[in-house]
């Protein structure tokens, strides 16, 4: 626990804690939940965003154009056309799982989004990071002259397009699915990239990216720091881009475009989302450009019938602890004694973005955390109950749709938000976030600690 006159921003921990409630389940590692007490009717708060849905449009048609020159150079994503999309589908199976280990009947229906399928990366990094590799390829190629609007991109695949791409560079820093989209894309065009890599980031997504020619930096230390590295290096050189998943909005306008594709796959599998019957999307957070992103397109489509909420670990809860006291990016958990020591290494980030939790704080429901313990025991049983293997981060989404029921952590938000009955109409949509690229010797790693845990 953090000590009671420890300083932080302003204000002693005691004061903070005396204001802000749920700030001691955090510093205790408490399972816990936050109700958004600023969330605005979407009407309210599109009309003040900065952001609109021109802009995801704008994203989307970028996307299209790019698709026949990821067709031509990734086969994987041939069948697609080039569009890089993961399937949905609903989970009968685990959601009588859920319901039957929590002891909670769960009104409505619980689906899952792929993202952990998507093809190139593996993780809804794909979206994101790969657009801002596209974009930042385009606007070189475009004021080069040697590429035009109206032009097949698969033009981009000729050797001339990779020499010109050469002279410049590419950086990021991550925990590790960011930097394999980010790396993956951009070597595959020509750039020279390199990542950036916190301590927490998997061994095998470090030898993945080594052996599709990125450079690799590795640091002692967490996320920020990676970061923040990687963008002071990047700042010296005028032909080097650095991806900031903390600042960027090309970044987070990549990730919204998933709420297009989403809602044609609802509407061809019968699914309808509107006030009768609402939408709760549940989004594993990091530094929340991926779930921010992903919410603001939701937003966005679905307006007051979705309701969307961040889950992250109990020891990296940087966004609730920046949403709750409004501090956003000027407070880190690390500055309330939290380790950000977690499993889920997709989300051990001690600093949330500030962009991503000023612009979502008038759309956002809510955020609630869970222990490692769990997101653990959830693999397990998702593998067995659908044959579906997920990284332990991918899972922080899969226990929103119990806590959104009545008498548990977030079911006070559900009545207060939604008119009598409409609850067994929703679709509880868990969003996982990566797991297809994992080595099958650590997956099964994963399961069988799960498996333990489960049997306890």
């Amino acid at each position: 626990m953090v000590s009671p006159d420890k300083y932080i921003a302003g204000r002693f921990a005691a004061d903070w804690i005396a204001a802000y409630p749920v700030v001691s389940d955090l510093c205790a590692l408490k399972e816990t939940a936050w109700v958004n007490p600023d969330k605005l009717p979407f009407a309210q708060a599109a009309a003040a965003c900065p952001l609109t849905f021109a802009d995801i449009e704008d994203a989307a048609a970028r996307l299209e154009r790019f698709a026949p020159y990821l067709a031509a150079v990734f086969p994987e994503t041939a069948a697609t056309g080039g569009i890089i999309e993961s399937p949905v589908r609903p989970i009968p199976r685990m959601q009588k799982v859920l319901e039957e280990r929590s002891g909670t009947p769960i009104a409505g229906q619980i689906w899952v989004k792929l993202d952990s399928h998507l093809p190139i990366s593996g993780s809804i990094k794909a979206r994101g990071g790969i657009y801002e590799v596209l974009k930042t390829a385009e606007d070189i190629a475009l004021h080069s002259g040697m590429l035009h609007l109206t032009d097949n991109y698969a033009v981009l695949a000729e050797e001339h397009f990779r020499k010109l791409f050469s002279q410049y560079s590419i950086a990021v820093g991550s925990t590790g699915n960011l930097g394999l989209s980010i790396g993956i894309m951009s070597a595959k065009l020509g750039f020279q990239v390199t990542v950036h890599m916190s301590a927490d980031a998997r061994q095998w997504k470090k030898d993945l990216l080594r052996s599709r020619g990125v450079k690799v930096v590795e640091y002692a230390s967490d996320y920020s720091i990676a970061v923040t590295e990687g963008r002071k290096l990047a700042a010296s050189d005028p032909y080097c881009h650095f991806v900031d998943d903390e600042n960027s909005k090309t970044l987070f306008l990549g990730y919204a475009v998933a709420a297009l594709r989403l809602k044609k796959q609802l509407d061809a599998q019968g699914v309808t989302v509107d006030a009768e019957h609402p939408l709760f999307a549940y989004l594993p957070c990091g530094v929340g450009g991926g779930p921010g992103g992903v919410a603001f397109g939701l937003k966005m489509l679905f307006g007051d019938a979705a309701h969307c909420f961040f889950a992250e670990p109990t020891h990296s809860p940087c966004m609730m602890l920046g949403m709750a006291t409004g501090e956003n990016s000027s407070v880190c958990v690390q500055d309330f004694g939290i380790d950000n020591r977690t499993a889920a290494d997709g989300l051990a980030v001690g600093r949330a973005s500030g962009f991503v939790g000023g612009l979502m704080r008038p759309f956002m429901s809510g955020c609630y955390t869970l222990q490692d313990e769990r997101m653990y025991t959830l693999l397990a049983q998702l593998a067995d109950a659908e044959d579906l293997y997920l990284e332990p981060s991918a899972l922080a989404g899969m226990y929103g749709p119990v806590l959104t029921q009545p008498g548990q952590l977030l079911g006070a938000y559900t009545e207060a938000a939604l008119p009598a009955g409409t609850l067994a109409n929703a679709t509880h949509l868990v969003w996982a976030t990566g797991g297809n690229m994992v080595p099958r010797e650590e997956m099964q790693r994963y399961y069988a600690k799960g498996k333990a845990l489960a049997q306890q």
